[in-house]
C-alpha cells in the first residue's frame, strides 16, 4: 500500500479534483492520497466525487484556511 501526498494549494476547481482523478487512475486499490487545497468550494467536490467514482473519503479537515482531504482508493 502506497500514500500520496498532493500540494494543490492555490488552485482554484476543478485543478485540485483532476490532480486526485489523475494520482488515483495511477494508485492501486487500498493506496491513499492526502491532498491539501485553499478552494473552499472543494469541500463539497471533493465528497460527491469519491461517491461517484466509489473511492473512500477517510477524512476531511480544515486549519487556517487549508482544507486536507485523505482519500482511500476503491
Amino acid at each position: 500500500m502506497t500514500d500520496y501526498t498532493l500540494n494543490c494549494r492555490g488552485m482554484q476547481c476543478p485543478g485540485p479534483i483532476m490532480e486526485l482523478f489523475k494520482q488515483m487512475k495511477a494508485a492501486a486499490p487500498g493506496d491513499t492520497a492526502a491532498i491539501s487545497v485553499t478552494d473552499m468550494g472543494f469541500k463539497k467536490d471533493i465528497e460527491v466525487w469519491c461517491r461517484k467514482t466509489k473511492n473512500t473519503l477517510v477524512s476531511l479537515t480544515e486549519d487556517a484556511g487549508v482544507i486536507t482531504a485523505v482519500v482511500r482508493k476503491g
